[in-house]
This record gives structure tokens, sequence and C-alpha cells, in this order.
């Protein structure tokens, strides 16, 4: 799943690419893509993008007077740049193409998603707040007014697990799976550990790997072009989705929790202090 990092660099590539071009035409391939009936996605057309925000995963495609484009990419979703765009209409199908956008210029992008969990998200609102991921969305870690205090007050009370915590997009905007188990690795904190048991030391650890974590992303990714970006993430991963590979810190073995849907990774050495954390799902495929 794209987060906070590379939609930073898809916003930073969309203001250079797309900022000043008009909106041609706005073609939803996937019926499933739209969230958003009122106004219309053909309400975008005529209109000239004024700039491309970031909020949190979210990217918001500004119209100046006319309506936003807000996409959330979700896990498996990407945007592929294409100058020229391809003649002709798309044909709805099983594809992975999802919506096309096209500009005055011949050139435009398409949100694409591969696999059969259709997630891939578009709204056209004329607040982006009118977006309920968007409302919800709590402070972002990059913002130059989130402080140690002030992640410090966000854990307070907090009985989850900081794994769980630092995921919650109410919570902190923008950090998925892999880059909590990065920072996580990085501050040398258990994922289970409960977010409220934090000692003051523990929270300037974390506040410190968070920003220098998702900062070093932002730079690695910066001015890359959008294809390049998934690769980018995947070699820049020190933990995360590096199951049975040397911890680069220290040597030791890296190991996975493993959920429903989602897994975790980190360094018993490092992070645990050498206790490997339980894994319900494994104990109960072994019986």
């Amino acid at each position: 799943m794209p987060e906070l990092p590379e939609v930073e660099a898809l916003k930073d590539f969309l203001n250079e690419n797309l900022a000043g071009r008009a909106i041609v035409r706005v073609l939803p391939v996937a019926v499933s893509v739209l969230k958003t009936y009122d106004p219309p996605v053909s309400a975008l057309e005529g209109h000239r993008v004024t700039g491309v925000r970031r909020l949190g995963k979210f990217l918001d495609v500004e119209t100046g007077d006319g309506p936003h484009l807000v996409t959330h990419l979700a896990r498996a979703g990407w945007l592929q740049w294409k100058d020229p765009l391809p003649d002709g209409a798309p044909r709805p199908g099983k594809g992975p193409l999802a919506l096309r956008v096209a500009l005055d210029t011949g050139a435009g992008f398409d949100l694409t998603e591969a696999g059969t969990q259709k997630r891939l998200a578009v709204y056209v609102v004329r607040d982006p707040r009118q977006v309920p991921g968007v409302a919800r969305l709590g402070p972002d870690p990059l913002a130059p007014g989130f402080d140690e205090e002030r992640l410090a007050a966000l854990l307070a009370g907090e009985r989850r697990r900081i794994k769980t915590v630092l995921r919650d997009q109410s919570v902190v905007a923008g950090v998925g799976n892999a880059y909590s188990d990065e920072i996580l690795h990085a501050a040398g904190m258990s994922p289970f550990k409960l977010a409220d048991s934090l000692t003051a030391q523990e929270v300037t650890r974390l506040y410190e790997a968070l920003r220098t974590t998702l900062t070093e992303a932002v730079e690695r990714s910066r001015g890359l072009a959008a294809g390049r970006l998934k690769a980018e993430k995947k070699s820049g991963l020190r933990v995360h989705g590096r199951t049975g590979e040397p911890c680069p810190v220290c040597g030791d073995t890296i190991r996975e929790v493993s959920f429903s849907d989602s897994s975790l990774q980190y360094c018993p050495t490092c992070q645990t202090g050498g206790r490997p954390l339980a894994d319900r799902r494994l104990s109960r495929l072994l019986k």
C-alpha cells in the first residue's frame, strides 16, 4: 500500500506535470471506484488544475473554483502517468484500469488496481472534508507543528499496541503497515508494547524514529517518476517484508507475526530483548 512517503512523492510529481493543465475528460472504467455521485465526474471537465495536496494517504487534485478529485490508492492501487494517453476510450473489463483522466496536452494519468479486492476509491467533492476518511484524519507527522509533546498527548490513555496506534489514521495520518514496522525497528521498540506504557525516554525515541524514518523515505522518493516509486519503497525498507533475512543493525534473523489480512516484521534482538513474539495464527496451524 502506498503510504505517506510515496503519496508525498506522487503529489510532487503531479504538481510538476498536472498543475496549470485543463482536464478534458474523466473516464471511469470500473464502477466500484467512484464513491460519490454529486457532483458528477463530468463537473471536473473544463477546469484547470491549480495544485495537488497530500492529505494523509489521500491525494487531492484541486481545480480552483471547480470540484476536488480526491483519491485513495488503498492496498493495490497506483497512478500511471502517460504522455501521450492511448487513443480511444478505454473498455470496461477485468483489467486493472479503474479511471482515466485526460488533459488538454494529450497527456494524462490512469488509476489502476491489481487483484480482486477493489478498494481503490475516487471522490468528486466540493470540499475534501466531505470525504469520510479525510474528515477523520489525525495530525500529519511531518507537519511543522507536530512535536514530541503532541505525540505524547496522542499516546496518553491509549491501551492499544503501539503498532496498531501508529497505523490508526485518526491518530497519525499517513503511516501504514510497512512504515510502522520501520519506525518501531528504528526506535528499538516492540510492536506489541502498549502505547500508554511508554516512558518519556521511549516517547522521545519513537518521535525521533517517526520523523527520521518518514523524512528519509520522502527524500529517497523525491524527484522520482511515478513508475519508480514502488521499487524505491521496497529497496529502502530494512525489516518490513524481509522475514528470514538478517537484521541490517545486529544480524539477527528478522521474524514475522501473521494476521488474517496482514503481517508485521521485527528484529527480536533490536526490539524485544531477543524474545520472539507470539504468532497465534501460526500456532493454530501447527496444532
